[in-house]
């Protein structure tokens, strides 16, 4: 049985990836303008050297954020039409089971089958796209919020393992 961890993760912190971003340039606006303001209190942790690194790693995470959502873009839209509608209702506008079983006129079985289907077509052409799972891991290893959501997904495999063994 295959989990498909990376594909809910990708797909569940879809939504959050332009408000981070714009968040980053806010930090970056702040960073730059506080560089006009270095007294002898603060030259250790407010010189120049210091706030053109923090910028340049803030612009870099940014980056990361934007190619991941090009990614998930893309990959929704190379993975068939109704396989990317199911996985965009579940995870990104986080439709319950109900709503998506109604709108797409599918028995329960059937919605959970397909589900598994896309989250299966959405990595498999993540890793076509130069992203397999092993990637993933060390290329998001620094964005801790995905890896929390990722690791929810893990414990809730966990849970259910657990639960099938008692």
């Amino acid at each position: 049985m295959q989990n498909h961890i990376w594909a809910k993760t990708l797909l569940s912190s879809y939504r959050f990836l332009e408000r981070i971003a714009g968040a980053i340039d806010k930090i970056i606006e702040k960073k730059a303008l506080s560089s006009s303001q270095v007294s002898l209190s603060n030259i250790v942790t407010n010189n120049t050297l210091v706030l053109a690194d923090q910028i340049i790693d803030l612009s870099e995470r940014k980056i990361k954020l934007i190619n991941l959502k090009i990614l998930i873009q893309n990959a929704l839209g190379k993975i068939d039409k109704s396989q990317a509608r199911i996985l965009i209702k579940k995870y990104i506008e986080k439709n319950s089971v109900d709503q998506i079983l109604d709108s797409m006129s599918l028995s329960r079985r059937t919605y959970f089958r397909k589900v598994s289907e896309a989250e299966s077509a959405f990595e498999a052409v993540c890793a076509s796209l130069g992203y397999p799972y092993n990637k993933l891991d060390v290329y998001l290893q620094s964005e801790k919020w995905i890896l929390e959501i990722k690791n929810s997904y893990e414990k809730n495999l966990d849970s259910s393992i657990k639960l099938k063994v008692c």
